[in-house]
């Protein structure tokens, strides 16, 4: 069974990734890319559908053995885990066709800023530490091939350690052919082979074979290291070379130092916000540049109901946003990488913008369920693909020209053809910015006029206005900019006009409705109006009154529970509920920093902090009854906002730095810190 949403870890290699339980399972593993089929799809399903453990092969005690060696000095502690096996007096091996006992770690890190992954774990006989990493491709070049390396190692006594691998292929639908391959030197290698794929397994302990699963059983001493590896490779090519463990460890603790390095934000967060930067690079795809809002599909918004969506794949705006946080925090290759990514993307056709790709660029998304899988805690369906992509969302227009005005506003190289596309996408507005569309939450209901969608398509015009007001020589004829001036002030008089409820004093989720929506605090962010603006604040107020949690978090939008059998739907076209959405909370933050309420900003910030997993990790929702993450993991478009709030609050430092009249960009040049 899987274990909670924040009992998961990330590790991968910048072109897939793995997540790992507490209790030493990997348990989703997508192979060779983000968005291939699961290997270990157990996350949605049991253990038949595909996990490889390794752990303790017997209970552990709650007290720590005296014997238990301490961190190093120069090692941050490990994090303490909040679940603890009782004493038993069965401390038997578990039989052959068992398997690795399910019990948590009762420490585990990241291994300093990098996606090294430490468990340890106190047994009857003594301690025990699991290394889990993934090798970056980039350090083996074009030719390098994924793989997940384990790492035994014993810190004090004697530990009885399992190692149970079960491999599915498609999502756990079909079981492989799994063999030996006899080596030269009298070893052996264990290989799985279904169709197109091969995956091949190196270890240093001896393996067997019970019930379709590959199981190791050893025992590991203080100072020994027992080394297990994993290697995809497709099943036609010779087989891969198989990897010096040891050696790609310190690569790989090498390759994370260096980047995390370049970080150029040294405020009071930095923990918080090293840690989302690193969850952000590990979630770009390195050939192409894309970055996947999540590594994950189907975790669900609501435990056992319906909203539940793949995110494998690059969305223009978090991928835009997340740009902004790269920009500003001093990596600068990979927001050159990702702007060459959206012009493939987008390439001579931006009158057919999607909401987003696949993470080569690609276009064919199309949106399946996958019967044979229970779900996450009985979620169903559990999708593959995704729907949305051939939506209507005019917000996006803005997020992409607003990222393409950073990277102009912050010295990133001119690219002509990113110019071209800009100006592109407002003739693309000009025409149709006065449409319904589905918005920035994806509705699978009506389109509506959404106030987001309609001030994002005047902050894409507003950019680009100020860019030709910067190098008139690229206008591109006479007479565009006065009317895309005259059109920017159309779009605003528009918004203020029929999205804006005087009698209540806010703006509302859509022209002529009363309900609210969370995405309407980016008002003051994007410069649409100033913060100290009545509207603004009334507005701000309104979402704390009518959208926080009792805890101070915020939903995007109102959302029911039908118990009346009536299978009414929600403004989203779903039925239930779902939880606090954190990037909208952490826009709240914001805007209280930006009207003056700062402290009360940090105490909002702090909290949300605390609702990260003991790794620095958060999913995209918080669900407020059941106090646990929800939603697809870990999250980009929460990380992303973290790191906003975080420099905003840092500029704050003496006196709040107001938003300035470029909107957006230029609050975000003057706060990197």
């Amino acid at each position: 069974m899987a274990g909670r949403i924040e009992d998961y870890a990330l590790i991968g290699d910048m072109q897939t990734a793995a997540l790992v339980s507490r209790d030493g399972a990997v348990d989703w593993l997508c192979l060779p890319r983000f968005d291939s089929p699961a290997v270990f799809a157990g996350l949605l399903g049991t253990d038949e559908h595909g996990f490889w453990r390794i752990g303790p092969a017997e209970a552990v005690v709650t007290a720590v053995p005296a014997h238990a060696a301490a961190p190093a000095a120069a090692t941050p502690p490990l994090a303490a885990s909040r679940l603890r096996i009782a004493d038993t007096a069965d401390l038997r091996v578990p039989p052959p066709t068992a398997a690795a006992p399910a019990v948590p770690a009762d420490r585990r890190r990241y291994r300093a800023d990098s996606l090294i992954l430490e468990q340890e774990w106190d047994s009857q006989g003594g301690t025990v530490r699991v290394i889990d990493f993934m090798p970056p491709r980039p350090l083996a070049g074009r030719d390098a091939v994924p793989q997940v390396i384990r790492i035994v190692e014993g810190v004090a006594g004697t530990v009885r350690m399992r190692s149970a691998l079960r491999m599915r292929f498609s999502y756990g639908r079909i079981v492989p052919w799994v063999h030996r391959v006899e080596q030269a030197d009298g070893g052996h290698r264990t290989v799985a082979v279904a169709g197109p794929d091969s995956v091949w397994l190196d270890g240093e302990a001896e393996t067997y074979g019970r019930n379709l699963t590959t199981y190791a059983d050893f025992t590991v001493t203080a100072g020994e290291r027992i080394t297990f590896a994993l290697t995809w490779q497709a099943s036609h090519l010779e087989p891969p070379k198989a990897p010096d463990a040891e050696e790609m460890l310190d690569a790989t603790a090498d390759f994370w130092h260096d980047w995390a390095e370049q970080c150029t934000y040294q405020g009071p967060y930095r923990e918080a916000v090293i840690r989302s930067l690193i969850t952000l690079k590990g979630l770009t795809y390195a050939p192409t540049g894309g970055i996947v809002a999540a590594p994950t599909t189907s975790l669900p918004e609501d435990i056992g109901g319906e909203r539940n969506w793949d995110y494998r794949y690059t969305w223009l705006r978090d991928a835009a946003i997340t740009l902004s946080s790269l920009l500003r925090t001093g990596y600068r290759d990979e927001a050159k990488a990702w702007r060459e990514w959206l012009l493939r993307a987008v390439a001579g056709d931006p009158e057919n913008l999607q909401i987003m790709y696949g993470i080569a660029g690609e276009r064919e998304l199309t949106e399946s369920s996958l019967d044979w899988l229970p779900g996450y805690e009985g979620s169903q369906p559990v999708r593959v693909g995704n729907g949305a992509a051939g939506q209507l969302q005019l917000d996006v227009y803005g997020e992409v020209v607003e990222a393409l005005h950073l990277a102009h506003m912050t010295g990133l190289v001119r690219n002509d053809h990113a110019h071209h596309l800009q100006l592109r996408l407002i003739d693309y507005l000009e025409d149709h910015w006065q449409e319904p569309d589905e918005g920035i939450w994806e509705v699978r209901g009506p389109r509506r006029h959404f106030v987001h969608s309609k001030v994002m398509a005047w902050v894409a015009v507003d950019r680009t206005i100020k860019l030709l007001e910067q190098t008139p020589e690229d206008a591109p004829s006479d007479g565009h900019l006065e009317r895309w001036r005259e059109l920017r002030d159309t779009i605003h008089r528009d918004v203020c006009e029929k999205g804006y409820d005087s009698e209540r004093n806010t703006f509302t989720q859509y022209y002529g409705g009363q309900e609210l929506d969370a995405s309407l605090l980016l008002i003051p962010q994007v410069g649409f109006l100033p913060p100290d603006d009545k509207r603004v604040i009334g507005t701000i107020e309104a979402i704390q009154r009518e959208l926080s949690t009792e805890d101070g978090f915020v939903l995007r939008y109102p959302t029911h529970d039908d118990t009346s059998g009536s299978n009414q739907k929600n403004v989203d076209g779903l039925s239930g509920h779902e939880g606090a959405f954190l990037a909208c909370s952490f826009w709240l933050a914001d805007d209280l920093a930006m009207i003056g309420r700062v402290q009360e900003a940090r105490e909002l910030f702090d909290k949300l902090l605390a609702l990260r997993n003991d790794l620095g990790l958060l999913a995209e929702e918080w669900d407020p009854r059941e106090k646990r993450q929800v939603g697809n993991f870990p999250q980009a478009f929460s990380h992303v906002p973290l790191i906003d709030t975080a420099l905003r609050l840092t500029a704050c430092g003496g006196a709040y730095l107001s938003a300035q009249p470029d909107g957006l960009a230029a609050d975000r040049e003057q706060a990197t810190v």
